[in-house]
């Protein structure tokens, strides 16, 4: 074990935070300091953005992805996909060369109603319906504010568990880690992201969780005889793991500066190369009632000497002058951000679209610009396990089950002429669900559907029909507003389809009522100015899967109005069933679909303030808006599906084809293994 020097006499500096000090008005000043101690950790902030150091030697990879999510056990969004899919294509391709990467991940338990989760004799039961056994290796002490607002040790049990080829550490805690709902829980927060019956919010939650994964990893590093490995290198997954890098490059050196960690242990875990994965920048984790508790538990007794000296490189936002708050609250995403030896998002255009609009870089466009320049920032687009995504006939036959009598068929690249028999047979369904309220009630009970219309009589000739669907969230990120616009002008557009087979549009997903009267509302217009355009119109509110695998094996579209998609997953899931998306230019969306070829992007792209950010100047002036931009993609869509039918099945094969798989050759996986390895790709 690594002895610990003599403790030192505590300067003044080295103290808690004052209580709600953000909540007074202050102001930071960074003086010079002599103290060897915390002029290292003035000059952190610059030395990790600029890249100063050299990345590491790392012979066998054996990383840990520290996640709050995975879609395995508990899955809330895309974050979660990556959690599960990244470390099990990586190990299914180089665990074979000793190359590994592991998953932390807390065990949650309780019922949210929505959520459930239990653990009990050394099995834990997520809330994904995925169970697994477990061996409990050790009980650590984590030191963290209480109720009573002072430093409390807790225990976390650490127990592992393998699920197929991936190596799960888990951390229990009942207080922090519970989904027990709290009454004054906001109902739009859920699953590990809820208020829970301790009054525990998500940030000081998976600040907790990050603190829980520092002590573990400073426990494996001290012990001559570890009950795990080690971990060579840490993936901290989005903000919920964004204090790691404060912990392992701030508080170690000022633990050794009072004398209660040895130089060695010291340098181990500075010197422990941490990769931030950064998903989308809306979301940092923030908290303004608790950022004294916060920073109090993580840094305890030099939370003070810390947070002082914490001075972020030198850019243009005053919000960011400290790593660890973003003008008077804690920000978890920011510390990594600022600190974190590497950072990656998921895809190449959206790395650029951060670092230059603050729009989409937030208080962070600054800093990102400077790794960016200074290669330390990366764009890696999200893969995709293609069998998942792609028709198959297990699948088909439980849909077709669910939706006895109505049989759907097997189709890929190669016999299209299946699909085409699925469209006649979604038609039957929906005009069933619209004819039949029994029906209806028995299928899809919790989807609001409005005004939905019988068309199994209507439809003349399916082979010529368009059918366009959206079955994404209905939150204002999807642009559901701008798909109306678009459909509406489309309908004036064409002159109300007199001599052509009218399209049907099919939109909706879970979420929000405002989105949804966008839809109503675009109903009721359409069919008071042209009734016959207006019944093949159909918009929904809630979610179920099977309802959403037949919406998108039947069409031939998929609506993509994004305002922002960091990565996107759906338009890898539509293309995979043949319907071409129809997207906006931002983000993944330009990685991920080439215009023209397999899906139909925008000219040209805007941020909120009608900056353009995408295509060209001449195009912009010409279009002015996204909602102009996306009516003329939309357009041209269908204008491909009914003058140029060689053409269409060309590019529906050619989406189909497409694998964004993440261990396909020269895929994802392999840039993060070159990433692990040289700290560059």
């Amino acid at each position: 074990m690594n002895s610990v020097p003599a403790p030192k006499a505590i300067d003044s500096v080295f103290k808690p935070l004052p209580k709600n000090f953000n909540l007074k008005k202050f102001s930071l000043a960074f003086s010079v300091v002599n103290n060897p101690c915390l002029t290292e950790i003035q000059n952190l902030g610059r030395k990790q953005c600029l890249g100063k150091d050299e990345w590491p030697e790392i012979g066998n990879i054996n990383a840990w992805m520290i996640t709050s999510e995975t879609a395995t056990f508990m899955k809330w969004g895309g974050l979660g996909m990556v959690a599960s899919e990244l470390p099990e294509a990586f190990n299914r391709c180089f665990a074979k060369d000793g190359d590994v990467v592991s998953v932390v991940t807390p065990i949650y338990t309780g019922d949210t109603g929505k959520k459930k989760a239990s653990f009990a004799d050394d099995r834990y039961n997520g809330a994904e319906k995925r169970s697994i056994s477990v061996k409990k290796m050790l009980t650590l002490k984590v030191p963290f504010y209480g109720d009573r607002n002072v430093l409390s040790k807790f225990n976390v049990d650490v127990y592992c568990g393998r699920l197929e080829n991936v190596e799960y550490i888990f951390l229990k805690n009942e207080r922090f880690f519970s989904i027990n709902p709290h009454p004054d829980n906001n109902p739009a927060q859920d699953g590990c992201y809820i208020l829970n019956e301790y009054n525990i919010n998500e940030v000081e939650r998976f600040a907790f969780f990050s603190k829980a994964v520092y002590q573990l990893v400073k426990t494996l590093f001290e012990k001559s005889k570890p009950p795990l490995k080690a971990p060579n290198l840490l993936i901290a997954n989005d903000w919920h793991s964004g204090a790691l890098s404060g912990l392992t490059k701030y508080f170690t050196v000022a633990q050794q500066e009072i004398g209660q960690m040895s130089p060695e242990l010291c340098g181990k875990l500075k010197n422990l190369p941490i990769v931030h994965l950064a998903h989308h920048l809306g979301y940092q984790g923030w908290d303004y009632h608790n950022t004294s508790k916060i920073l109090n538990s993580l840094y305890e007794n030099t939370a003070t000497a810390v947070f002082k000296n914490a001075k972020a490189i030198k850019n243009a936002n005053p919000r960011t002058g400290d790593t660890l708050i973003v003008y008077d609250c804690y920000n978890q995403a920011s510390c990594n951000f600022h600190l974190a030896d590497r950072v990656v998002t998921v895809s190449k255009n959206y790395m650029e679209e951060v670092s230059k609009e603050l729009d989409f870089g937030f208080d962070f466009r600054d800093i990102l610009k400077i790794r960016k320049d200074h290669r330390n920032f990366f764009g890696i687009v999200n893969g995709y396990d293609k069998k998942l995504i792609t028709p198959n006939p297990e699948r088909i036959e439980a849909i077709n089950h669910y939706f006895d009598p109505f049989r759907f068929k097997f189709y890929d690249e190669n016999h299209l002429e299946a699909k085409l028999e699925n469209k006649k047979e979604f038609i039957r369904l929906i005009s069933k669900i619209a004819s039949d309220p029994d029906f209806k009630q028995k299928v899809i009970p919790l989807v609001d559907t409005y005004r939905f219309n019988d068309l199994s009589k209507k439809i003349k000739n399916v082979e010529h029909l368009p059918i366009v669907c959206a079955t994404s969230r209905l939150v204002e990120q999807k642009g559901y507003d701008i798909a109306a616009q678009a459909i509406n002008s489309l309908f004036v557009r064409f002159g109300g389809f007199k001599h052509i087979e009218m399209p049907i549009f099919i939109l909706g997903g879970a979420g929000d009522s405002k989105c949804f009267e966008h839809l109503t509302n675009l109903k009721d217009k359409i069919m008071a100015v042209n009734p016959k355009c207006g019944e093949r119109l159909f918009v929904f509110r809630g979610y179920q899967d099977d309802f959403a695998y037949a919406i998108q094996m039947a069409s031939d579209f998929y609506m993509m109005p994004s305002r922002f998609e960091p990565c996107g997953l759906t338009q890898m899931e539509a293309m995979a069933k043949g319907a071409l998306p129809v997207a906006m230019s931002t983000g993944g969306l330009v990685d991920t679909i080439e215009n023209g070829v397999d899906g139909f992007r925008t000219e040209v792209f805007f941020s909120s303030n009608k900056r353009r950010v995408y295509g060209s100047n001449l195009t912009a002036q010409r279009l002015k808006t996204n909602a102009n931009a996306y009516a003329e993609t939309l357009c041209k869509a269908l204008e491909t599906f009914y003058r140029h039918f060689d053409k269409m099945k060309a590019m529906t094969i050619n989406a189909m084809q497409k694998d964004f798989s993440w261990d396909v050759e020269g895929g994802s996986i392999y840039k993060y293994r070159q990433l692990f390895k040289t700290g560059h790709i």
